[in-house]
């Protein structure tokens, strides 16, 4: 064996560049992928959220996360008073924003219609 084989040995032991490109490839597609499924949606819904946080003033009524409905009366930075309960049995619980999974605003509450008894008319 002399010097010149040597090289031509090396050339041919080393894996050539297109059998690495797929792997590589593949693997960026699927973190693209990933992106568009999983990570973009949630930072709009995060985005959606702290827009809605944001907005809050008194008088809103709200959802928390471990299911207590209130309206808001004061707004103390990151901390609220709500009142729960009816009118002359009121309670208020103090509160942090982040607590809050829905709003409604005064004007968008759904109106109630007595009717919904009426599938049961229909039984003979």
């Amino acid at each position: 064996m002399n010097l010149v084989e040597i090289p031509k040995l090396l050339a041919n032991a080393q894996p050539s560049g297109g059998d690495l490109l797929m792997p590589i490839s593949s693997f960026l597609l699927i973190i693209v992928i990933m992106y568009f499924l999983m990570i973009r949606p949630q930072k709009k819904k995060e985005k959606l959220k702290n827009e809605m946080l944001s907005q809050l003033i008194v008088g809103d009524r709200i959802l928390t996360i471990g299911g207590i409905h209130g309206k808001i009366v004061e707004i103390k930075g990151e901390n609220l008073i709500i009142e729960t309960g009816k009118a002359n049995e009121a309670s208020t619980l103090k509160i942090t924003r982040w607590a809050i999974s829905e709003v409604t605003k005064p004007g968008d509450e759904p109106k109630a219609s007595g009717n919904s008894n009426e599938s049961s008319d229909d039984e003979e």
